[in-house]
C-alpha cells in the first residue's frame, strides 16, 4: 500500500435467518453501490450463533471475513402500539438472557434508512432476542420492560460477532408482525409482502453505514 493511502474498510457481513429474507436482500443488491456477504444463519439464536461464529473465522470459517463489520437484519415483531408491517426498527442495543450489546452508528443508519425508504416509519430503541415466537401477554411484558421489537436471531448474531473480535455491529429489522397486526390475523399476506418490499430497499443505507466506518484491516 502506498504511503498516505487509507487502508480499505473491513468487509461487511449481513446476517439474516430465513431464505425469504436472503432473497429480498439479494434482490436489493442489483444496482446497489456496495458489496457485502449475505449469510443465511437459519432460525433461532443457536443457529445464528453457530453460523456467525463460523463465518467470522471460528471452526474453519472464512479468514477474509475475520474483521467484518456485522449487521443483523430481516423481519421482526413490533412491540409498541401503533407499529405497522413495513416499519423499520434500528436497534440502539440488543438484549437477551446473555446480556446487552451496544450498536454502532445508530443515528447514521436511521438517517440513511429515512433517505432510502422515505415513506416508512423508522423506530429506534432496544431490540430483544427470544428463543420462541412471542405472543399476547409476553409481548406486552417485553414492551413494558423497554423493548421496541423482538426477533430470534439479532441478539445472538451480535453477541457472536463481538465475541469473535472487536468490530462494529448493528441491527435493523423490518416489522412484519405488530400488536394490531398479528400474524394470525387476516391481512398477514399483505403485511408480509410489504415487509419483503421494504427489506429489498435497505442495502444502500447499510453500505453508507459501512463506508462511514473506515475500518483498517489488521
Amino acid at each position: 500500500m502506498d504511503p498516505g493511502t487509507e487502508p480499505p474498510p473491513a468487509p461487511l457481513l449481513i446476517a439474516c435467518a430465513l431464505g425469504i429474507e436472503r432473497l429480498a436482500l439479494r434482490g436489493g443488491l442489483r444496482g446497489a453501490h456496495g458489496a457485502a456477504t449475505i449469510l443465511r444463519t437459519g432460525m433461532g439464536p443457536q443457529a445464528a450463533d453457530r453460523a456467525v461464529t463460523r463465518a467470522l473465522g471460528g471452526d474453519g470459517g472464512h479468514a477474509a471475513l475475520a474483521d467484518a463489520a456485522v449487521i443483523a437484519t430481516g423481519f421482526c415483531a413490533g412491540l409498541a402500539p401503533g407499529m405497522h408491517p413495513g416499519d423499520l426498527v434500528v436497534a440502539d442495543e440488543t438484549r437477551d438472557r446473555e446480556g446487552r450489546i451496544d450498536c454502532v452508528g445508530v443515528e447514521l443508519l436511521a438517517k440513511e434508512l429515512a433517505r432510502a425508504v422515505p415513506r416508512r416509519m423508522i423506530h429506534t430503541g432496544p431490540l430483544v432476542g427470544s428463543d420462541h415466537v412471542v405472543r399476547g401477554a409476553e409481548r406486552s411484558a417485553l414492551h413494558v420492560a423497554g423493548a421496541l421489537a423482538v426477533d430470534m436471531e439479532s441478539a445472538a448474531t451480535l453477541r457472536s460477532a463481538v465475541r469473535a473480535g472487536t468490530r462494529p455491529v448493528a441491527a435493523v429489522r423490518v416489522v412484519v408482525d405488530a400488536p394490531e397486526h398479528e400474524l394470525v390475523r387476516i391481512g398477514t399476506l399483505r403485511g408480509g409482502i410489504s415487509a419483503f418490499r421494504v427489506l429489498r430497499t435497505v442495502l444502500p443505507a447499510f453500505f453508507a453505514w459501512h463506508r462511514s466506518l473506515l475500518l483498517p484491516r489488521r
